[in-house]
């Protein structure tokens, strides 16, 4: 087992603007660069009186949103960021850049089948929630074989996190949207490597 502390991106203008992102690179604005430096300081620094977790390693998504909110917690505790882009977001295929209103216009049954079935129905040319499940998974599993019993850093994105979120907890993945958290707010979960 793992203790595996996962971390959404910090703030990008696409989140401020509600577009949706998937797979497309964008990097983080003003605040998001601020959320990640508030979040470094705290697991960095002592806090009301006790010691800060230590941690055996970080992980980041490959998408530089995710990348640059690791590189400020790994400068700060001292770690080299392990890029995987196995990490990354699912991908939104014909969605992306595109506002939800936008989305909802143009591909209703789309849309109305993907509310229906949250796991198996993929955005036009995008993937589905299990498969990026299922990938990001493999992704824990391998991390929980390379440091068994320690405690990693996993910085990802929202859809992503909270497949792990769901799958370490026993939760149905079909919650996979009331799971996701906040920019730049860690989520501690356990870990079985042998977790489907």
């Amino acid at each position: 087992m793992i203790e595996l502390w996962l971390v959404r991106h910090g703030q990008t203008d696409w989140n401020v603007s509600g577009r949706y992102q998937g797979q497309t690179d964008i990097p983080l604005n003003l605040t998001g660069l601020a959320q990640a430096r508030a979040l470094a300081a705290l697991l960095s620094k002592k806090s009301s009186g006790q010691l800060p977790p230590s941690f055996s390693a970080i992980y980041s998504s490959d998408l530089s949103r995710a990348l640059q909110t690791a590189q400020i917690l790994a400068q700060a505790l001292g770690l080299t960021v392990q890029k995987h882009p196995g990490l990354r977001e699912v991908g939104l295929g014909e969605w992306e850049g595109q506002t939800r209103d936008f989305v909802h216009a143009l591909y209703p049954e789309v849309v109305i089948a993907r509310e229906t079935n949250v796991l198996d129905v993929p955005p036009p040319g995008g993937e589905t929630n299990r498969q990026a499940a299922r990938r990001a998974a493999a992704v824990a599993n391998e991390i929980a074989q390379a440091y068994p019993g320690g405690r990693v850093l996993v910085v990802s994105h929202g859809v992503t996190v909270a497949s792990l979120v769901c799958q370490a907890n026993g939760f149905p993945l079909e919650e996979i949207y009331y799971n996701i958290p906040d920019n730049a707010q860690p989520v501690v979960v356990q870990w079985e490597p042998t977790q489907p």
